[in-house]
């Protein structure tokens, strides 16, 4: 990827220091998790219990050859399990201390996840045009995640939008480009920690006490910043929009 990206020139490094720059990730390493996690649920976040990395790139799960190390729910019932319950996440985060935790989209917010390079892109366009942002988290393993309102909790049940139109959370790495996580998926919500023995972390950057905002409001920028990506990336090409199933 060029220094010049989108015509801001060193954008990426620019925009990397000041997103690393919060304290949310030093939060987390110190003893901050249950703070975190209860910020989150009081944004109306519903939270469940995730799988955590285990020593050689290993997933706490059972599951050999775990396809999704670290990042998926541990229970089976999670979209039922999930909630904003105070009570029960000081349970589950004071019995389960190494455990990630998800959070189910589709029933308050879903989740704009793109390239760390699109995003960042994306993000320096929407604050410089005054657009209502809202929370935003990064993942070391190079993804921007953009919470925003779900668009999938319509009256007429024939309206949903489930999250097969666009990427499930088994197939997520089919799909380089915009991931739409809304009714039926899951993304990790900070603080989770990421396989590996570099100490990869999926953060906050703009912190869920943020408003949702509605995620049409976000969603030309994003997918524009998408494309261009993908176009510079050959091993990418065509993939700006997920694929459909």
């Amino acid at each position: 990827m060029s220094a010049e990206f989108g015509g801001r020139t060193g954008l990426r490094g620019r925009l990397t220091q000041w997103l690393r720059g919060g304290d949310a990730k030093q939060t987390a390493d110190d003893g901050g998790r249950e703070a975190l996690l209860l910020a989150a649920a009081r944004a109306g976040l519903p939270l469940a219990p995730a799988a955590h990395p285990a020593p050689g790139y290993r997933c706490s799960c059972d599951r050999v050859g775990c396809p999704t190390p670290a990042r998926h729910p541990v229970s089976f019932a999670w979209q039922t399990q999930s909630t904003t319950d105070r009570a029960q996440i000081e349970r589950w985060a004071r019995h389960q201390p190494q455990a990630n935790f998800i959070t189910a989209t589709g029933m308050v917010h879903d989740v704009l996840d793109v390239p760390l390079e699109a995003g960042l892109e994306a993000l320096a366009r929407l604050l410089d045009a005054g657009i209502e942002v809202g929370p935003v988290a990064e993942s070391d393993d190079g993804r921007l995640l953009f919470f925003t309102l779900t668009r999938g909790t319509p009256e007429d049940e024939d309206e949903w939008w489930p999250c097969e139109l666009d990427c499930h959370p088994e197939t997520m790495d089919e799909h380089p480009g915009l991931r739409w996580h809304c009714r039926g998926s899951y993304v990790l919500v900070p603080p989770a920690r990421l396989p590996g023995e570099d100490g990869r972390t999926v953060h906050w950057v703009r912190g869920p006490e943020q408003p949702l905002p509605d995620p049409l409001s976000l969603l030309e920028v994003l997918t524009d910043a998408c494309a261009r990506y993908v176009g510079e990336d050959p091993h990418h090409a065509g993939t700006a929009w997920p694929l459909r199933h």
